[in-house]
This record gives C-alpha cells, structure tokens and sequence, in this order.
C-alpha cells in the first residue's frame, strides 16, 4: 500500500494522464499526494548574458510564473477529487530534472513516482532525452509511467 505518491507534472498532454492516474491511485490508496513541476531556468541564465536591461530578470519571472500555474492547474484537479495535495517547485540550472524529481522523492520520502511519458524512440529520443528514463534508471521507488495516446 502506498502512502506517499509523488506526481511530476510539465503541463503536457502527457503529463495530465500521468497526473489522473496519480490521483486516482491516492484517492484508492488514501494516500498523501505530492505534486512537483521542476523550474528548469538553465536556457534563462545561458542566454541571461546577452540580454539588454531588466529582460533576463524577466525571463526568469516568467519561466517561474509558468510553473506556478501548473502547479496551480494540477492541484485543482487534486483538490476536485478530495484530495489536499502538498506541492513543490524547485528550481534548476544545469541539474537534470530528473535529478531534481528524483532528490523531492528521497526527501519527502515517496513510496512510488507517477509520471506520463511520450515514449519517444529513435533520433526524437536522442535528441530530446527522456526525463522519464532518467527516473526509471536510477529511483529507489517504485515508479508508474503512463504512456500518452
């Protein structure tokens, strides 16, 4: 029986399916529901150097402000379905999200991670990673992937 169920969420398509299935297990389990959008500013502060003015300053704020609002989003969908999920939004540059994703785990602690994934293959793969992969390579919990359609 879980007690603690992390979902990570990105606001995709991919990551909502994720997101119902997190949430219908915790609502099964009775479960304690934690929700996680990592702030990925790595792009922000590269390009931050080139930037005129309070534009990099800015950017960050938005990049910030983005991921409040899926966190705000999936959160709501939480609460409709009786839940009172806690929720992070740590922030990276240059840390693999799923370093990140896998970090809130240990610490909060979660019996299992739930997350949507694309599947992608081949050169898609490649050139995009897989932040799901990362997870399932190295968590120490039980991880449920929910392929998108």
């Amino acid at each position: 029986m879980y007690q603690h169920i992390l979902v990570a969420v990105d606001g995709s398509t991919t990551s909502n399916l994720g997101l119902l299935e997190g949430v219908k297990l915790a609502c099964q389990q009775h479960a304690q529901l934690r929700l996680i959008h990592v702030v990925d500013q790595t792009l922000s502060v590269s390009e931050g150097r080139m930037w005129i003015g309070n534009q990099y300053e800015l950017e960050l704020k938005a990049t910030q402000e983005a991921g409040q609002k899926i966190i705000d989003q999936a959160s709501r969908l939480a609460r409709e379905a009786g839940l009172d999920p806690q929720t992070a939004l740590p922030k990276t540059v240059g840390q693999a999200i799923a370093e990140v994703i896998l970090e809130e785990a240990g610490r909060w602690p979660a019996d299992v991670i739930v997350l949507g994934t694309h599947g992608r293959r081949g050169i898609q793969h490649v050139l995009l990673g897989s932040v799901a992969e990362g997870i399932v390579r190295n968590a120490r919990v039980p991880v449920l992937l929910v392929r998108g359609t």
